[in-house]
């Protein structure tokens, strides 16, 4: 059974940096979610586990970086240039089968889930 754990959130000054980290045993695509209070939760960023094609939402694109280490099974969210919009609790999701990567920010697509881990980002 696949269990997801992610550590690395904390509050940060606009314009700072943070990096989530994801503790998964298998996979077949991670992705980043992320809920802000009185929000819905977005998808932030994906990757296809082994092939590596990455995906972003376009309010992170060219600030955030998503990344796998796949000896330590772990999947990271580097986050730089970081705003006040991105205060969140940011979530690591799994699934286990292939599917197509337009659909990438799908949130039932995801069979598993961390427990999140918050970023808050004050200005």
């Amino acid at each position: 059974q696949v269990q997801l754990m992610e550590s690395g959130g904390g509050s940060v000054q606009a314009g700072g940096s943070l990096r989530l980290s994801c503790a998964a045993s298998e996979y077949t695509r991670m992705a980043w979610f992320r809920q802000a209070p009185g929000k819905e939760r977005e998808g932030v960023a994906s990757i296809r586990s082994g092939v590596g094609t990455t995906y972003y939402a376009d309010s992170v694109k060219g600030r955030f970086t998503i990344s796998q280490d796949n000896a330590k099974n772990t999947l990271y969210l580097q986050m730089n240039s970081l705003k006040p919009e991105d205060t969140a609790m940011y979530y690591c999701a799994a699934a286990n089968f292939y599917f197509s990567g337009a659909y990438w920010a799908s949130e039932w697509r995801y069979k598993y889930w961390g427990q999140g881990t918050q970023v808050t980002v004050s200005s």
